[in-house]
């Protein structure tokens, strides 16, 4: 079925009355109108009245007894103003031919109307701008009534008024015509106008007075403006005006701001005080919500009264809540080392059904003259925060200690409140209780007879240890053929053993409270005649150390451990291979965490499951590529766990057809990253390993890798946030440092930034690289790297990435990168050391150089360098203190990889070589038009030429320095 398109927009026609401009009208003429007439025996200009016998200007003819006539008639010259077509009125009287007497056949009664464009005035009409006939004819105009009848003496006139129209027009202005050709007529009046759309608001817009198109058919778009304190809602906003001059069609609207309500239709009216509109739209404005009020007019939200507060995801129209009262009635249960807690709902929930509980737990004195927070491995079930229930089972504790626990009440305004969450607290002592489980065994070594072992003492002892408990049994026989052995320290030789057998081992710790439960089953077998002559030939050193204590332990030893069982589904048996266990007791407090090496597993994926958690994919939208990593692409997405709110992440993924070696590798850096758990070290979200594509999750980090950020905002941040975030770094070095855990790439492009400028350390999984055959490419393509150093020559330490804190690039670009390859190596051993970069405080270059000792016993530990840094930061005007930055270096420049000042034949090529050409005219208009003029030029100069970024004022002023060097080495330079 068609539609007709014209029959539906002028349907839907707006109200607005049409208007009319006229630019000639002869009813208002008071003197001759002076129209010219051809020829002079034609038309005649006459006074008369009109029907309502008011005085006009007419013009008449009445030749109708002569034949072949004629008769022109020309107005003068008509502006159209703009318009595209016009209307003209003519009213007129024409005499009934049958009503003359004698009249011959030519009588006629009807005239012709013409129209001639012109830009100006036609001065002079000869004959022949009659007789060529250049105007285009409008329409042959016929009366609807004629007079014959007389009356009282004289003529009754019939008025006739008819209206034509003409366009396109183009040029300025027009000339009527009227060609009389045999009637007996009077032109009494004509007027002369064309039609606009006036201007009109519709849709709280509005719109301006708009000619009609050229064709009566035509619509012309008008754009319209929202009225004041509106916006759009819809663009662009338009109305289509029509022929007829009327509007039609509207497109778009603009609504009310917030904070304005419509009035009349076409009116944004301000909000009254206590009253609000939060969003735009044709809404009216609401009444305030309880416990809130707004004082001025256009409130787009009323602002709560003292003590009430709205929540995060509290809309502007939702009233406004205060903090719940402290829980009520609180009691305890305690069970040796553990506690039930159990409570009252607050009797005041401030307004809210969103009322959750916190435990804060404090481990005390007995005096109870201080407390500190809980360790880390204290459970709390169902959990510590967010607590829907008035119950909580605590487990974990020590034995014998008094425990301050605190129960909040919070809702969803508790963190607007200036004040602290309302909360009961209660304190508890708890019981003796048996030592919890050895966590692990290590074989210390292995003969053929005997081996022995050792392993940490609990987590928990819960006591003094009085000795331990070690079962063993050959792996073959029952475990009723056990053999007990008695130790009173954490090591024990198990002798009278039988060659190239496997034993199963358990352990298990005593208090005067008893026994703890026995260890998980693990296996260790003796060597063979063979293998003990080939033990002694192959000792591998193994260096471990602790930041924490500043010490090098060197052992040499091997461990060797055999696979129990290849299934362990259905069994607790470790499983080791002959890798060399990493563990080091440490020198932390009881329970401190120390790293695990998850290649010590002989099942990798062991370790996935130890210390990774496993996410179900579907919690996991992948949205954007960001990066490509070693083992695949490197994604932007989110994360929304059952019961927490969703975030943004980083899902590393594991390209398709890999190995297995590839999946070990790549997931090695999970079981690596889950063992951390500190806020400047990347947060392990967890992995997926039981679908396709197998991925690691992390927090995401806004700002991306250090050196980058560092770059896009050159000369950007303070001194201070540039100390702040190296601190940030030092302290996740600290406490990786105290977990015996060597950072092997400590560098910026392994810090990752985020919103906040919080720094953490990442990546994680450098360590492989030194158990293979094949160095990784990115550290054999350069030897400027201290770490590369260190990789060759085996000399890993807590203390090695300390060299790298000392040259951060939060200060430095590239601080060796114009050294040769092996002229790094001997410039350090000749105790060559970098200068102070340009604005460097002089206590921060201090802090370098002693991260360069080369004694890495001089050396500050990582506890040193956070202390340090904060004392800087507490302390801010130890920072004013520039760097002296010499005149020339401790040690020559050797082999540098860009040629010296001499190479080059101009300022210009010297800009274009440090890429600064922008600033070629610069230089060359301010005078420094020579190499020894530029290497005179000083900071000022540098302002006075344009340069005003920090970042290119460093670089220019560093390679002004160096070409000073270069120079004052140089026999053949002149000043």
């Amino acid at each position: 079925m068609t539609v007709d398109l014209f029959a539906l927009l002028y349907a839907m026609v707006i109200t607005a009355s049409a208007m009319e401009e006229t630019v000639m009208d002869t009813r208002v003429a008071t003197a001759e109108l002076g129209w010219t007439a051809y020829p002079n025996s034609g038309w005649e200009e006459v006074s008369g009245y009109d029907e309502n016998l008011n005085t006009i200007r007419t013009y008449q003819v009445c030749n109708v007894f002569e034949p072949s006539q004629n008769n022109w008639l020309l107005t003068t010259f008509i502006n159209r103003r703009g318009a595209q077509r016009v209307y003209v009125e003519m009213r007129f009287t024409v005499r009934d031919c049958s009503s003359i007497p004698n009249v011959p056949g030519s009588c006629k009664e009807t005239f012709n109307l013409y129209y001639y464009e012109s830009d100006a005035v036609i001065a002079t009409k000869g004959t022949a701008f009659w007789m060529e006939a250049p105007y285009l004819k409008v329409d042959t105009i016929a009366a609807d009534e004629s007079f014959s009848q007389v009356d009282f003496g004289g003529r009754l006139m019939k008025v006739n008024t008819e209206v034509r129209s003409f366009g396109p027009l183009s040029k300025n202005g027009f000339y009527l015509a009227f060609q009389d050709y045999g009637a007996c007529m009077s032109l009494l009046s004509v007027r002369v106008f064309h039609k606009k759309c006036p201007s009109v608001v519709q849709n709280f817009a509005v719109f301006p007075e708009t000619m009609t198109g050229a064709e009566s058919t035509s619509l012309v778009i008008a754009r319209g403006i929202c009225i004041p304190n509106s916006e759009e809602v819809d663009v662009p906003i338009k109305l289509y005006c029509n022929g007829d001059g009327e509007w039609m069609v509207p497109i778009g609207s603009c609504t009310c701001k917030a904070g304005f309500e419509p009035d009349n239709g076409n009116v944004c009216r301000a909000c009254p005080p206590g009253t609000f509109k939060s969003t735009q739209g044709p809404g009216l404005c609401l009444q305030c919500p309880p416990n809130s009020r707004s004082a001025g007019e256009a409130a787009t939200v009323c602002i709560c009264r003292n003590g009430y507060y709205r929540g995060d995801a509290d809309l502007p129209d939702a009233p406004c809540t205060s903090v719940p009262s402290g829980p009520r009635n609180v009691i305890s249960i305690v069970n040796e080392t553990s506690v039930i807690l159990e409570w009252h709902s607050p009797r005041e929930t401030g307004g809210r059904d969103d009322v959750v509980y916190n435990i804060v737990c404090k481990k005390c004195r007995s005096d109870r003259r201080s407390c500190s927070h809980c360790d880390d491995n204290v459970d709390f079930l169902p959990r510590q925060l967010g607590l829907a229930d008035t119950r909580v089972f605590i487990s974990n504790l020590l034995a014998h200690t008094l425990y301050s626990f605190e129960i909040q009440a919070v809702n969803g305004v508790s963190n607007r409140s200036p004040y602290p969450a309302q909360h009961v607290s209660i304190d508890i002592t708890t019981n003796q209780a048996a030592p919890s489980i050895v966590p692990i065994m290590h074989q210390i070594s292995s003969t053929m007879k005997s081996f022995t072992l050792s392993w940490p003492q609990p987590e928990q002892p819960n006591g003094i240890i009085l000795d331990y408990e070690l079962r063993f049994y050959e792996k073959d026989h029952a475990e009723i053929n056990s053999t007990i052995l008695r130790s009173q320290t954490n090591t024990a030789m198990v002798v009278s053993l039988r060659p190239a057998t496997v034993y199963v081992v358990q352990v298990r710790a005593r208090t005067v409270a008893g026994f703890g439960k026995y260890s998980s089953k693990m296996c260790f077998q003796t060597l063979t005649d063979d293998d003990f002559k080939s033990e002694l030939r192959e000792q591998l050193p193994l260096i471990a150390g602790s930041a924490a204590a500043g010490v090098v332990f060197i052992v040499s030893l091997v461990a060797i451990c055999i696979v129990c069982s290849r299934k362990r589904a259905y069994t607790k048996e470790a499983v080791y291979s002959d890798k060399l266990q990493h563990y080091s007791t440490g020198r932390g407090s009881p329970g401190m965490k120390i790293y695990i090496d998850p290649f010590t597993y002989e099942d990798p994926n062991e370790a996935v499951r130890e210390f990774a958690k496993e996410i179900d994919v579907s919690t996991v939208k992948i949205e954007e590529v960001i990066g490509a990593g070693e083992f695949g692409e490197v994604y932007k997405g989110r994360l929304k766990l059952p019961g927490k709110r969703e975030i943004y992440v980083a899902i590393k993924t594991l390209k398709a057809g890999y190995v297995e070696k590839q999946r070990r590798d790549f997931l090695s850096e999970a079981s690596i990253m889950g063992q951390f758990d500190h806020p400047n070290i990347i947060r392990l979200e967890g992995v997926v390993t039981k679908s396709r594509p197998v991925m690691i999750v992390t927090e995401f980090m806004e700002n991306g890798a250090l050196d980058s950020f560092l770059r896009q905002n050159d000369g950007q941040f303070t001194v201070i946030q540039l100390v702040g975030m190296m601190r940030g770094i030092s302290a996740g070095m600290k406490y990786l440092s105290e977990m015996s855990y060597v950072h092997r790439d400590l560098a910026a492009r392994n810090i990752l930034v985020n919103s906040n400028l919080v720094c953490k350390v990442s990546d994680f999984g450098l360590s492989r690289y030194l158990q293979d055959t094949t160095s990784d490419p990115s550290y054999t393509s350069s030897l400027v790297n201290f770490v590369k150093w260190a990789v060759e020559q085996r000399t890993f330490h807590t203390k090695t990435p300390v060299q790298r804190v000392g040259r951060p690039r939060l200060f430095f670009q590239s601080p060796v990168r114009d050294f040769q390859n092996k002229s790094v190596i001997n410039a350090i051993e000749q105790d060559y050391r970098l200068p102070p970069p340009m604005d460097c405080p002089s206590a921060l270059h201090q802090l370098m150089l002693d991260c360069w000792q080369k004694d890495r016993n001089a050396r500050p530990r990582f506890t040193d360098i956070v202390s340090t840094l904060d004392k800087m930061i507490r302390n801010p005007a130890s920072l004013k203190a520039m760097a002296n930055i010499p005149a020339v270096p401790s040690q020559p420049l050797l082999d540098r990889s860009i040629p010296d000042f001499n190479t080059f034949s101009s300022v210009e090529d010297w800009l274009s070589a440090i890429k600064m050409s922008q600033y070629r005219d610069s230089f060359l208009n301010s005078g420094f038009t020579s190499l020894q003029l530029v290497a005179q030029i000083t900071s000022e100069d540098l302002l006075r030429i344009g340069v005003t970024l920090a970042g290119h004022q460093k670089k220019i002023l560093s390679n002004i320095q160096t070409m000073r060097v270069q120079m004052s080495q140089s026999p053949t330079t002149t000043a």
